[in-house]
């Protein structure tokens, strides 16, 4: 019941992943390994972007503390995320390693967003659609990766297609309405820090700036948003 219900709402991240995660799968494979190794990293790993730059990883020269340090700086936003959470989380019990292994930007944005069923329990209804979006992302990757083994791909530009998912993603939310003072929060802090940091070191400074917008103003932004519902 729970996945029937889910699976409707995750339709923007089945499009989204199966591209995204073929992409993984035909860069992966362009670096000479089989594709059960893109597989079984989609299931153990599911780091998304993380992913994507961990291809760069598997070349010589590279060493740990650069791993380290470049995977930090690609999932620190998850710090945030998961403090947001936190209380969502603590209510699920047994599903709740799962959930935090799970959480990324697209299934973030749609447990945020979605309202729950009045028909189905909440708990129930968030791990669905968690485990959902990690089964397109398995699936997109095999996909991928088993295609790239019969097919030659030219992978040049390939990877644009999760900037072009956080874009869709982020137009979708636009035009529900309603909870907009977040999205122009989180464009303009963008834009000023990335035009003051540059465009290598501005993720983390935005991130910070954009939590102690939302935490300072949140009384104000939730009386805007139940001003707008009403």
């Amino acid at each position: 019941m729970a996945f029937r219900t889910a699976f409707p709402y995750t339709i923007p991240v089945l499009t989204g992943y199966l591209f995204i995660g073929l992409a993984f799968g035909v860069m992966f494979q362009e670096k000479g390994y089989n594709f059960l190794w893109a597989i079984f990293m989609s299931i153990v790993v599911y780091a998304g972007s993380g992913q994507y730059l961990a291809v760069n990883f598997f070349a010589p020269g590279v060493g740990l503390l650069n791993v380290i340090f470049m995977t930090f700086m690609v999932n620190v936003r998850h710090i945030f995320y998961g403090l947001s959470l936190l209380e969502r989380f603590g209510k699920m019990g047994k599903k709740r390693p799962y959930m935090i292994f799970s959480l990324t930007d697209e299934t973030y944005s749609l447990l945020c967003t979605t309202k729950i069923p009045k028909d189905v329990e909440e708990d129930k209804f968030l791990f669905a659609i968690a485990f959902l979006d990690h089964l397109y992302w398995i699936a997109g990757s095999a996909v991928g990766a088993i295609a790239g083994t019969v097919i030659p791909f030219n992978a040049e530009g390939i990877d644009f297609a999760m900037t072009a998912l956080f874009i869709v993603i982020f137009v979708e939310q636009w035009l529900a309405g309603g909870k907009r003072i977040p999205a122009v929060i989180g464009v303009v802090s963008t834009i000023v820090l990335r035009l003051v940091f540059g465009v290598d070191n501005f993720v983390l400074p935005s991130m910070i700036c954009i939590m102690i917008c939302l935490v300072s103003g949140r009384t104000y932004i939730e009386k805007g948003v139940s001003s707008n519902a009403d």
